[in-house]
């Protein structure tokens, strides 16, 4: 049970991107337990699962096809519509235009492919060099696609260093800033 409330006839949405390695999900998840509302993290895996398909026929897929990330990030945004939430994913800044607040994490390259490391193993260059690559295509993807340039997010309403902080730090950080705007009461 949380001990923060929603003021009464108020809905509110949280949007928390990142890019990988930033501790997105993990704050993401935690920030929705703290709060009592409902975490919206709906992937390629939960359409793959939709459409009977496995993870790899999607990702396979959607290298060709732009429907398959409409998809996906459409339908972020309408579960995120249903009610009280935190939509954590890798648009949900730019996606959500009704966020009552936006957060963005950042870390260094290095310190995000450390993560990755500790998360999946691996060799430390193999992932640096793979999550710089990734990084790009996902740039040029979300221009493409949206005309959403991912490094802009000036907007925020808080943009965290994710390096200085850990990931309840970094829930206690939203969640000052959330009691200070008068989003949430104790």
């Amino acid at each position: 049970m949380s001990t923060y409330k929603i003021p009464d006839g108020k809905k509110l949405r949280i949007a928390i991107s990142g890019k990988s390695g930033c501790g997105n999900t993990t704050v993401s998840t935690m920030l929705a337990e703290t709060l009592g509302v409902r975490l919206i993290n709906y992937t390629f895996r939960q359409l793959a699962q939709e459409k009977g398909l496995t993870l790899a026929q999607i990702l396979e897929k959607a290298k060709t096809d732009d429907s398959y990330d409409k998809c996906v990030d459409t339908r972020q945004v309408e579960l995120a519509m249903e009610d009280s939430c935190v939509l954590g994913s890798r648009l949900a800044i730019w996606m959500l235009k009704k966020a009552d607040f936006r957060v963005y994490l950042f870390a260094d390259e290095t310190v995000r492919a450390k993560r990755i490391l500790n998360r999946e193993g691996g060799d430390l260059q193999e992932i640096i060099d793979f999550t710089k690559m990734r990084d790009s295509q996902d740039t040029a993807r979300y221009d493409k696609l949206y005309s959403i340039d991912n490094n802009d997010y000036q907007f925020c309403n808080l943009i965290i260093d994710t390096d200085k902080y850990n990931p309840e730090q970094i829930v206690e950080l939203i969640v000052d800033k959330l009691l200070e705007k008068k989003l949430i009461t104790k």
